[in-house]
């Protein structure tokens, strides 16, 4: 049989080969290490929230197509939560769209709101997603760096480059705080400077928090959407995944003025269509959990975020501790040039499965600027205690001199 005359994916997509989560998470496999890579927990979450999973599958609830939107009684939720969180009014008929997962929120945004040409500053290390969505909108991605500051321990967004970033042909600013892989959480400061900027610059805005809920120490989280000129140019994406421990029900969801969720509902209807229906009504169960649940969410995760850095820093590494998230990045060029492979963050997590029976994903893999992102792995930490403490000691067998 001949080859064909030309590849068979197309030129936008091409530089996307299969993701870094399944090469490690195939490596966690083959080597029976502890797999700190993927970001997904190793427990469920809230028995309650799952049998309510199972009373609307048992009562025929979302078994059939749910509607389009999102089942009223989720779009409710959604809606009550975002006016009890942040004041945040939403009506729950025109400006609410249930998607499957915040995935499929990011790319049904992007392919609706982008023009082949436009261009789209997204904060760099970025979710994979981010870009492959870009590339298929046709639209180009304009990375602004993220800097460490191994000072303050955290990643810090210069405003200056920022501003720089912006031309004629800049469409959107892509926002993602609590931020993955890094941590950082943007602070009010910053985020006002880029309102003013998108406002003056007639830009619009989407705002990925998923980790809204996983706030850590003195960080707060503000969604952009309560600035001043931010509620009509804002797409605000969230997630109960993150949430409630209950990943794969792929339940995301996105908020905005009436025109903006339109435009992203006549992208998403050709995507999934709808999805998830019985776990939509259990997500609208779990959104109306007391602040309870959200604080003990909040001290399991910073205990479990205290357990790893500490675990990291013994064994050697440069710890970012994380202001959010459940993501910890970690510097391996203290470990020396054998041991972190000259620095080279992906060399390193390829071996690091046999070296310490761990695995790690490398953050350059989120980075158009490789050279920037080569020295930091990143290690997730939403997993059980005693999962999280044998793989500190792994690793201080490892690397600890």
């Amino acid at each position: 049989m001949t080859s064909p005359a030309r590849p068979f994916l197309n030129r936008r997509l091409a530089e996307f080969g299969t993701t870094i989560f399944a090469e490690m998470s195939a490596l966690a496999t083959t080597t029976g290490s502890i797999n700190l890579g993927q970001g997904f927990p190793d427990a469920d979450g809230p028995e309650e929230v799952r049998e309510a999973a199972v009373r609307a599958l048992r009562d025929g609830r979302g078994n059939q197509y749910p509607p389009g939107p999102g089942v009223p009684e989720l779009r409710t939720a959604i809606a009550d939560h975002q006016l009890r969180r942040y004041g945040l009014s939403f009506d729950p008929d025109t400006e609410v769209l249930v998607t499957a997962g915040a995935t499929e929120a990011i790319a049904a945004t992007l392919l609706a709101l982008l023009e082949p040409g436009d261009e789209v500053i997204a904060l760099e290390p970025y979710y994979d997603s981010y870009a492959a969505c870009i590339a298929m909108a046709g639209a180009t991605r304009v990375p602004v760096t993220l800097r460490p500051d191994a000072e303050q321990e955290r990643f810090r967004l210069d405003l200056d480059e920022l501003r720089d970033a912006v031309t004629d042909r800049t469409r959107l600013l892509l926002i993602n705080t609590p931020h993955n892989p890094t941590g950082t959480v943007l602070t009010r400061e910053e985020l006002t400077a880029i309102a003013e900027l998108a406002v003056e610059r007639d830009l619009l805005v989407v705002t990925d928090e998923v980790y809204e809920h996983l706030v850590f120490d003195e960080a707060a989280h503000v969604p952009p959407a309560t600035l001043p000129g931010m509620r009509e140019r804002t797409v605000t994406i969230g997630s109960a995944g993150k949430t409630f421990s209950f990943t794969g029900w792929k339940v995301g969801w996105v908020t905005g003025s009436p025109g903006l969720v339109s435009a992203v509902r006549s992208a998403k209807q050709f995507l999934t269509y709808v999805a998830s229906g019985p776990f939509q009504h259990a997500v609208a169960e779990a959104l109306a959990l007391p602040d309870s649940y959200f604080d003990a969410l909040r001290a399991d995760m910073l205990a479990k975020r205290d357990v790893l850095a500490a675990g990291l820093t013994a064994a050697g590494f440069e710890v970012f501790r994380p202001a959010g998230t459940y993501f910890v990045t970690a510097d391996i060029r203290p470990l020396g040039p054998e041991l972190s492979r000259n620095g080279d963050g992906l060399a390193f997590c390829r071996a690091l499965p046999e070296l310490a029976g761990v695995v790690a994903i490398p953050n350059a893999v989120f980075y158009d600027h490789r050279e920037a992102g080569a020295p930091f792995v990143r290690f997730a930490f939403c997993k059980r205690t005693e999962v999280l403490t044998e793989a500190a000691e792994r690793l201080r067998k490892a690397f600890a001199h």
